[in-house]
């Protein structure tokens, strides 16, 4: 399998993290697993039609998709004819191209998109990160980010802030910010606040010595134990930490 991913132009950075291009090899023929990172997206397929959402989904050729965020693992099945493009939005960014419904109503979902939204697959086929750049240079309809001092504050803390505390330093009720989550990430704050301390688990598991002991990253990353830690670890991936 072959995974590329390219930087938008940079008037495009605050709302786009980037575009992905995945496509299988002869010797692919296996369910690929993707973890929950609180983003939305868009995905194209331009090679056979693709199985999704853990078989659920069929995507087929020429389709544009629309991805809501993640809560749990997610598998799609990833064989030599498998050929996908996708533009990852940055979180609370979707609403900055698209008048659509509120975020919660795609949340673990892959929804085909409309054809009126949906990418030319001539001009794809031809330059497509061109186009792509180009598609959403024109359909940025606000530079506006509402959710984006709070954000800051999750991402800086690695997750570990609590939501009354992040809605004190935003001069926000909680009702409030969970109203915001909701209809412009698609999950709470307290998920979204789970998923980056869950990622930030993960990078450290990743980039540790065989030696450093699980407690130790546990309580690095705000968990209660090595327990607490596990299971966030299996809720997310599905796995055990010793599988990552």
């Amino acid at each position: 399998m072959k995974y590329i991913e390219t930087k938008p132009y940079k008037k495009l950075e605050p709302f786009i993290h980037s575009y992905w291009e995945l496509k299988g090899e002869d010797s692919d023929k296996q369910w690929e697993r993707n973890f929950p990172d609180g983003c939305a997206g868009l995905v194209m397929n331009i090679g056979n039609t693709c199985l999704t959402d853990n078989g659920s989904v069929s995507m087929e050729f020429g389709k544009t998709y629309v991805v809501g965020a993640m809560t749990s693992f997610k598998d799609s099945f990833i064989d030599s004819n498998t050929h996908l493009l996708g533009v990852c939005f940055k979180p609370a960014t979707f609403r900055n191209f698209y008048n659509y419904a509120a975020q919660n109503e795609l949340t673990d979902n892959t929804l085909e998109f409309e054809k009126l939204n949906s990418f030319n697959i001539d001009k794809i086929l031809t330059n497509r990160t061109n186009y792509l750049n180009q598609y959403f240079s024109d359909r940025v309809k606000t530079k506006e980010n509402q959710l984006q001092s709070i954000l800051s504050y999750i991402h800086y803390s690695n997750g570990k802030l609590s939501i009354a505390e992040l809605s004190k330093r935003n001069h926000i009720s909680v009702r409030q910010l969970e109203r915001k989550f909701k209809s412009q990430i698609g999950i709470s704050p307290k998920e979204y606040s789970n998923i980056i301390r869950f990622q930030n688990a993960l990078k450290i598991i990743k980039n540790s010595s065989e030696n450093r002991s699980l407690l130790d990253i546990a309580f690095e990353c705000g968990y209660y134990d090595h327990s607490h830690l596990t299971n966030e670890i299996k809720r997310n991936t599905g796995l055990s930490p010793s599988l990552l």
